[in-house]
């Protein structure tokens, strides 16, 4: 990993790197080969978290309309926040029009221009809402295949690979809406989702459980920039309150007994002489 790193290797490819290496590792491992893990304790090294490029409701459509029949990939990643190698793997049997959830129970990645099947970690197993104004184009999309087969195919059948797809079918698109458009990648569009989640005052855990992130934690880290906004309205809420406090009139004990005094009313049920007690 340090020859990686020090040839200009971007983190996310070594991370699979060693996703990768750890799963043979383990398999190895598993059938006696090796007495324990060589990748155990072994970490790849930390972001650097880059500003990100997240794409406004106009601008998924936009960039849905230059793919044309293949702007469907688009939407779909943009406002599910699934992974490219979650939705590789999606099946039909996976989509529950009626509940309008995907059933997210595996992924795949590349390696060496090999497909790696991975099992999802515990919280990568989950159920991810989908909006309405997907149904009619998930519903075409599914017509006449078997449950299965997956949702998204390549054009000569078998997984959708983003190694293909990518250079292909998405930068052109992309790159055909002009040098001012967000030079994005099919994976910002799953930060995408979690923008517009957010800008619509999603909530935290909820979108955590959508992302398949191990903890709510995991995504306020992700995410902080996200949530500057958040700390925008907070300040306005407190100045709002504090504006609202001061206005208002402030009424003292004493205040309310000459008041009382003045106006000659007695509280209600009390009698007004000695006499009336007996």
């Amino acid at each position: 990993m340090a020859d990686m790193a020090d040839a200009g290797t971007g983190v996310p490819t070594i991370e699979n790197a060693l996703g990768v290496l750890r799963m043979v590792m383990a398999d190895a491992l598993s059938d006696h080969r090796l007495v324990r893990n060589p990748c155990d304790g072994i970490k790849a090294p930390k972001r650097t978290h880059k500003p990100r490029p997240y794409l406004t409701h106009e601008q998924v459509e936009r960039l849905a309309d230059a793919f044309g029949d293949d702007g469907l990939v688009v939407r779909f990643l943009a406002y599910t926040g699934l992974r490219w190698g979650e939705m590789a793997v999606l099946t039909v049997g996976a989509v529950d029009m009626e509940r309008r959830r995907l059933q997210v129970t595996g992924s795949v990645a590349e390696a060496g221009g090999r497909l790696v099947w991975k099992a999802p970690k515990d919280h990568e197993r989950r159920s991810v809402p989908f909006p309405t104004f997907l149904d009619a184009d998930l519903g075409a999309a599914m017509v006449a295949k078997p449950r299965e087969e997956h949702l998204f195919s390549a054009p000569n059948g078998g997984v959708l690979r983003v190694s293909h797809w990518r250079p292909r079918v998405f930068n052109p698109a992309r790159d055909s809406l002009g040098a001012d458009f967000p030079r994005i990648t099919p994976h910002d569009l799953r930060h995408t989702a979690a923008s517009l989640v957010v800008s619509a005052g999603g909530n935290v855990l909820a979108l955590a459980r959508m992302l398949g992130h191990e903890s709510p934690k995991m995504t306020l880290e992700t995410y902080a920039d996200l949530f500057d906004t958040d700390l925008d309205a907070l300040a306005q809420v407190l100045d709002d309150a504090r504006t609202a406090a001061l206005k208002r009139p402030t009424t003292t004990a004493t205040d309310s007994m000459t008041v009382e005094r003045n106006s000659g009313s007695k509280p209600e049920n009390v009698p007004g002489t000695l006499g009336q007690i007996a």
